[in-house]
């Protein structure tokens, strides 16, 4: 166990040893007793975890030591025992900062050993919190949190490098199931709102008629059911960072007053009157593309610009190569790790199947494939027969898409065209169709190759 180290401060020397010896009892408390208040202030730099101090000693009072004891360091918890039952001193002391205010009794010593367990509590609860954070701070470390090394991702570390040495607004774009609030939490784990709160929000997961009173909090009374005042996620969120997912999603008569307060960094809760003022940092994420929401007119043209800030687009899974294996080792270990199991082995023919699977839901789907493929496999071996993958996915986001024959031929061809790099003669030849059949659909589309 761990030490806990205890001042006892009393004038008396045959009350001073009944309390030492009954909190001794314990072997781990380390007890040292002064006489007077200037003995205790010169060993402060011992670091005790729990002061108690006698409200009458021969150089000062209780008031007095206490004070003294408190700009030394604030967070040291004090209790004061008195010989005298004074509720107006008792109060004022508890209001200074004292942790309890105890009448000497028989009684004193337990009441003593109850704020000796209750300061190792919270000491315990602060050492876990402080951990907590560390781990959450390494977990989100942009070589934990985001896992790749193929061309796209450097590009991302690069962008993610510049994200978090200032507070500049984060706009970030990719695929459903890419990663992008994971993204967004590294940004915020490893700036300088780290110890601040991160709250995201998916703006497609809300109901319309409760939006503005999720984001902007309400008052009680602003409508039926608003029994109490309610904060908002940007409330929540003040000194920190807020992450609104999805946001192409918010209906325009919101997106007005999310403007006017990014615009003038307070709000006014629904409702209410008071203005409360806002130091948020904004990382912002869609799969849309919001310059054509802009143009279609579902988005303002001035909230975009206002959230744009700096720009990261997440490349697709099947964009990254290698990475899909490294991804798949690292959810293996982790799902292995969390159900105690042995660690498993990715055969080659497991390897080249996950390769050559396009993944239409990104990252997610990976991670999914992974811990069913860990859970199927037998001898701690995963084999080609363990993965299953969904070969309707990709018939099914073509039937799901409302495009005509002509576009998917378009989309085709303009695919194949990246994969070989603009060279019209292989792709004609891979897609068994003639030039003539490119180069109208270029011209019709008003498409210029780049070579």
């Amino acid at each position: 166990m761990e030490q806990f180290r205890i001042f006892i401060i009393e004038d008396d020397p045959w009350y001073g040893q009944i309390l030492a010896y009954h909190l001794s009892l314990n072997p781990d408390h380390v007890i040292h007793r002064f006489i007077t208040g200037k003995e205790c202030l010169a060993n402060l730099s011992l670091q005790p975890d729990l002061i108690s101090i006698d409200y009458s000693l021969p150089d000062m009072n209780g008031t007095e030591l206490l004070k003294a004891i408190k700009s030394f360091n604030n967070e040291v918890p004090v209790v004061v025992i008195s010989a005298q039952e004074d509720i107006s001193t008792a109060l004022k002391l508890i209001k200074m900062g004292a942790s309890d205010y105890f009448v000497k009794d028989d009684s004193t010593k337990d009441l003593l050993w109850n704020a000796v367990n209750h300061a190792k509590e919270k000491r315990s609860l602060k050492s876990e919190l402080a951990t907590l954070k560390q781990e959450l701070a390494s977990k989100y470390d942009f070589g934990r949190a985001i896992i790749g090394n193929s061309e796209p991702m450097k590009k991302i570390f690069a962008m993610l490098e510049k994200a978090v040495n200032t507070s500049i607004n984060v706009y970030i774009t990719g695929e459903t199931g890419s990663g992008k609030e994971v993204v967004a939490k590294a940004i915020h784990y490893n700036s300088n709102r780290n110890k601040k709160p991160f709250v995201a929000v998916n703006m497609a997961a809300i109901p319309k008629e409760l939006i503005e009173s999720e984001l902007f909090g309400h008052e009680k009374g602003a409508f039926t059911g608003a029994l109490a005042r309610k904060t908002g996620k940007f409330e929540d969120a003040n000194k920190g960072t807020l992450f609104l997912d999805e946001i192409a999603e918010l209906d325009l008569s919101v997106q007005s007053k999310l403007l006017r307060v990014l615009q003038e960094r307070e709000l006014l809760r629904v409702g209410g009157n008071e203005k409360v003022v806002l130091d948020v940092r904004l990382i912002v994420a869609t799969h849309k593309n919001l310059q054509d929401e802009v143009k279609a007119g579902r988005f303002r043209e001035d909230l975009y610009y206002r959230i744009m800030g700096l720009p990261i687009v997440l490349p697709s899974l099947k964009e990254r190569g290698n990475d899909i294996l490294l991804l798949a080792k690292h959810f293996l270990d982790e799902f292995c790790k969390a159900n105690k199991m042995a660690l498993i082995k990715i055969t080659k023919g497991a390897k080249d199947k996950l390769l050559k699977y396009h993944y239409p839901g990104n990252v997610r789907e990976l991670k999914s494939i992974i811990e069913l493929a860990a859970v199927m496999c037998n001898n701690n071996e995963m084999n080609e027969e363990d993965i299953f993958l969904n070969s309707a996915s990709s018939s099914a986001s073509y039937m799901s898409s409302d495009k005509t024959l002509d576009q998917y031929i378009s989309d085709i061809i303009l695919y194949h065209l990246a994969v070989n790099n603009n060279n019209v003669v292989l792709t004609a030849r891979k897609l068994g169709i003639g030039k003539s059949t490119i180069y109208n659909m270029l011209k019709e589309k008003d498409v210029l190759l780049n070579k």
